[in-house]
């Protein structure tokens, strides 16, 4: 998800206020050997974990959470429970799985044609998280559900929050409401014991991030770059002060997403002092361009491997 710029403002402003960016500046499975970073802290909790608590475990290691994302049901749920395993096995710290929505306004063309692929399918909410209701209590890491706000209307906010809390998942990321018309959704998410993950970006003004970071829950969720989701050759060096300027209004973890799609993007925000690394549009490719299962698993197995490797053990 990010922000696309359109006559020097974002696309996401030039729509009604109610659908604008939370940070707008208006105003078959695959055979791995585990690794498990949260697993141990699974078992000393009797349960998995939370978002803040795996960051604040991660940091006493002088760890870096690694957050892969994938689109829920592409190429389809069978997939995705198995692509969940893949990625925990693999040592992922939290997992962000997307809901496949038919007008993904933040999101690049990657992530736009899984959704829709994915709706083909006949993907619906209550289908994800019937399949999460298995899954979950499979996986060592938390799961973060990124949805738009319309499923979640369409189910009603008190019942969406405690179906998702049902099946095991702690986190949540809403794109497209504002900081403003959180109050709701922060309230009944805080009800239902759900970190609700808001987002800062390159272009929002120093005070409306400093009030983000405040009502954020779990960690702050740094866009990048100004433009859709998507792999990108770099990451821009402004992220470097933004971290930093981010750090000075907070001691919650801030994550950073949007481009990240190789190794040596990873290592920079290490050094740069992110707290996790969002990788999503090259793990959604992979599993979208393989020609079968089996082989896009085994693909995001050799991918995310690559990315962890990487990080500080």
């Amino acid at each position: 998800m990010a922000i696309a710029l359109k006559s020097g403002v974002s696309f996401l402003q030039s729509r009604k206020p109610e659908f604008g960016f939370v940070n707008s500046s208006r105003s078959s499975s695959v055979s791995i050997k585990k690794s498990t970073p949260m697993a141990a802290l699974s078992a000393i909790s009797g349960s998995t974990v939370g978002l803040a608590d795996t960051f604040t475990e991660l940091k006493k290691q002088g760890k870096v959470a690694f957050i892969p994302y994938i689109t829920a049901g592409d190429p389809d749920l069978s997939t995705t429970a198995e692509a969940l395993k893949v990625l925990d096995a693999c040592g992922s710290d939290i997992i962000e799985l997307g809901v496949p929505y038919s007008d993904p306004l933040a999101d690049g063309p990657v992530i736009q044609a899984a959704a829709t692929r994915s709706l083909a399918k006949g993907t619906n909410l209550d289908s994800i998280l019937s399949m999460l209701d298995k899954v979950v209590p499979q996986l060592s890491c938390p799961i973060a559900l990124f949805t738009y706000y319309n499923p979640i209307l369409k189910k009603g906010l008190t019942k969406f929050m405690s179906s998702i809390k049902d099946v095991g998942v702690h986190g949540l990321v809403v794109p497209d409401v504002p900081l403003e018309e959180t109050e709701m959704l922060r309230k009944e998410a805080l009800n239902s014991k759900i970190e609700l993950v808001l987002l800062t970006t390159p272009t929002t003004p120093t005070e409306r991030m400093k009030r983000i970071v405040e009502a954020s829950e779990g960690f702050i969720y740094l866009v990048s770059s100004v433009g859709v989701t998507g792999a990108r050759s770099s990451v821009s060096g402004k992220v470097q002060s933004l971290l930093q300027e981010i750090k000075e209004a907070t001691n919650k973890p801030v994550a950073v997403g949007f481009g990240i799609s190789k190794p040596e993007h990873v290592e920079q925000m290490v050094r740069w002092g992110a707290d996790g690394v969002i990788v999503g549009s090259a793990m959604v490719k992979l599993l979208g361009d393989a020609e079968s299962a089996e082989e896009g698993l085994k693909e995001l197995e050799s991918f995310t491997k690559s990315l962890k490797s990487v990080l500080p053990s």
